[in-house]
């Protein structure tokens, strides 16, 4: 048995209320739901520990709305896992939460349970945008939280913000991200926002006011040389941090490294396999097992994933993982994008710039697949 560390993730599928552009799977909280899922979570942390033999590097703790679990609950998961996967003493343990309520009396609890990074859901730091958005927090809640995470003692905060939203504008989205400067948070995710199928954006997607994908990328390319000025350096197509604080268990998934994900519609990589559980929570509650998804971690696969960092791909990492360097095919067909400002190549491999990322579905097949034979 393979004695890696891997990162685990804990899902926690519980939400005051869905938001219109959200398609992560959520039910309502209700105190004895929320009291039956963390004992089963509990268990299964146990079980899941036992049966992989492995320990964990990373744990993150995503949603839904993780900070709806009082401290107690919670600290609880958090002490299951710790002891389960024998968390490294340095280990990044990662807790989501949306700003709104009191929060200083959560993030003191489990910043004394071994939790060192938040992750808020900031969004925007303008009012009308986070209406739009169908958010239940306003700007100054979400300053509020990331003021209250730093008096619980966390020096690593990260915010997400979306991009190209309903009445968003380039001086609305420089605001925001001085906000996040000005609060000192060491990490922002920026995300263009996508209309996914199963949400009520989706329904609606005819009346939104939404940018032009010409627009959305103006947009895109504005909030990183933003962010650069301010100090955060881009790592990942939609990642941004002070140096030494990337996501390291966000890391561990683009250089195709091994997690174990327990909860509903949580995915996992392990031992060369990979498997998810369901949508739905009643399936999680009795104990079904998850669903298999075929085989993982492939050149293909690793390629993928790690054309998504701004290092991009090379011949020395390639070689560790496959005892080969990057294919030429590969490489040359890199370089015909070159050119065209879309990628930056160099003798051992190549990287995407930021309007290759933009392009990323569709470059990324085209150079891993190249349908030409690259001259």
């Amino acid at each position: 048995m393979s004695k890696k560390k891997i990162g685990l993730y804990l899902h926690i599928p519980f939400c005051a209320g869905k938001c219109p552009y959200c398609d992560f799977y959520s039910v309502r909280a209700s105190e004895p739901g929320m009291d039956e899922y963390t004992e089963c979570l509990i268990r299964r942390i146990r079980d899941a520990g036992e049966k992989t033999g492995r320990r964990a590097s990373t744990l993150y703790v995503g949603g839904g709305t993780p900070s709806l679990l009082d401290p107690k609950r919670l600290c609880r998961v958090l002490e299951a896992a710790e002891e389960a996967f024998s968390l490294e003493k340095d280990a990044e343990i990662t807790v989501e939460a949306n700003p709104g309520d009191r929060l200083f009396p959560f993030f003191r609890e489990i910043r004394a349970a071994g939790a060192n990074r938040i992750s808020l859901g900031i969004q925007s730091s303008d009012d009308r945008e986070l209406c739009l958005l169908g958010r239940r927090h306003s700007a100054a809640d979400g300053a509020r939280a990331v003021e209250d995470a730093g008096r619980a003692g966390f020096q690593n905060i990260s915010a997400d913000l979306m991009l190209a939203v309903q009445g968003q504008t380039p001086g609305s989205l420089r605001r925001s991200i001085e906000f996040c400067a000005r609060l000192g948070v060491s990490h922002v995710s920026a995300y263009l926002l996508e209309i996914e199928p199963r949400t009520v954006y989706w329904k609606e997607r005819g009346s939104l006011n939404l940018p032009d994908e010409s627009t959305a990328a103006d947009f895109y390319l504005l909030a990183c040389s933003e962010l650069e000025k301010r100090g955060y350096r881009q790592y990942e197509i939609s990642n941004f941090s002070k140096p030494g604080l990337q996501s390291r268990h966000n890391l561990n998934y683009w250089h195709c490294g091994e997690y174990l994900g327990l909860g509903p519609s949580a995915h996992s990589f392990l031992d060369g396999r990979r498997f998810h559980f369901p949508r739905g929570i009643a399936p999680f509650l009795r104990g079904d097992p998850p669903e298999e998804d075929g085989p993982g971690g492939d050149f293909e696969e690793y390629a993928m994933l790690g054309m998504r960092l701004s290092e991009g791909l090379c011949d020395a990492s390639c070689f560790s993982r496959f005892g080969v360097p990057l294919p030429d095919r590969v490489k040359l067909a890199a370089r015909r994008y070159e050119p065209g400002g879309l990628t930056a190549c160099r003798p051992d491999g190549f990287r995407l710039t930021r309007r290759g990322f933009l392009l990323s579905d569709a470059l990324t097949p085209e150079i891993l697949f190249p349908s030409v034979p690259a001259g």
